[in-house]
């Protein structure tokens, strides 16, 4: 879908409203995920849990296929639709793009590092649990608070952060990327410093929301930055080595937890908020396509 999407977006959304089209489903999609996550905080019961979660599964199927029906209605360019391949096959076949495009590696490894904003979600709910915090004494509410807090981040962030990429999205990964590294780095210091602040409740969720507003900027700048820099075909090129490689990193995060006896929780986001500043640095050198 991936592939497919910011194939369809580039064939179809002028270069300088991509962003903002872009920004404003996220904004949608973050509006639909504060709903659901309310409802996990409202279940009164545990076993009622199973229902309430069964029925959100059901209303995320339903989505896909509202999707599904919304993209059959778009109307390509004429041509635009011929020689269709298969995205992994062509992945595989386009590897040489790493060694022969500078720009795109680049972007490519900037991205891998970028991965700090996601990487770095599943660890803040660690610390919250590691550190007792009240906020999840119920577990299902306490998920809900922070599907919350992921939800209205992308609502009040996605459109602002649409608009900051058409204008740069270059300039707007590294801010955003930025922001999710200097927070980890602060919410660390924070939890190690004073043991009174880390028992609060409510210091996770609220990282959380502010992680998640700097996730946004960087998923917006970096999908906006793939498809307006390269045209036509070369687009879905790009795009299919970048998935490809960025999944193959996934995989091998999964090691992550292996580093956890060692390092701690602590030293694992320390760690990604170095590699998101690395990516900061390098961003700097990247094109700014904005201005082709």
């Amino acid at each position: 879908c991936s592939i497919a999407s910011k194939d369809v977006l580039g064939k179809t959304v002028a270069k300088a409203r991509r962003g903002r089209v872009t920004g404003l489903a996220t904004s949608i999609a973050g509006g639909l995920s504060l709903f659901a996550g309310g409802l996990l905080v409202l279940v009164p019961k545990d076993s009622q849990s199973q229902i309430v979660i069964a029925a959100l599964i059901a209303a995320g199927a339903s989505c896909w296929l509202l999707a599904a029906y919304s993209y059959s209605q778009i109307a390509e360019f004429a041509g635009a639709t011929n020689s269709g391949k298969n995205g992994f096959r062509e992945a595989l076949t386009n590897l040489h793009l790493l060694h022969s495009d500078i720009p795109f590696r680049n972007f490519v490894i900037a991205r891998a590092l970028f991965l700090v904003s996601a990487l770095s979600a599943p660890w803040y709910i660690v610390l919250a649990r590691e550190q007792g915090a009240n906020t999840l004494n119920s577990s299902l509410a306490g998920l809900g608070l922070f599907v919350v807090a992921d939800g209205l981040a992308s609502l009040l962030s996605g459109s602002f952060w649409g608009k900051q990429a058409d204008l740069s999205s270059r300039r707007t990964m590294m801010v955003a990327a930025a922001a999710a590294s200097l927070l980890s780095l602060l919410l660390v210091a924070v939890v190690n410093g004073s043991n009174t602040i880390a028992n609060m409740g409510w210091l996770y969720p609220a990282a959380f929301f502010l992680l998640g507003i700097a996730h946004s900027g960087v998923r917006l700048g970096r999908s906006t930055y793939v498809v307006d820099l390269a045209e036509g075909n070369k687009r879905t090129d790009y795009v299919s080595v970048s998935n490809t490689v960025i999944g193959a990193l996934l995989l091998l995060t999964g090691t992550l937890g292996l580093l956890e006896p060692l390092i701690g929780v602590s030293g694992i986001l320390v760690a990604l908020s170095v590699a998101g500043l690395a990516g900061v640095a390098l961003a700097a050198t990247l094109p700014d396509v904005n201005t082709r």
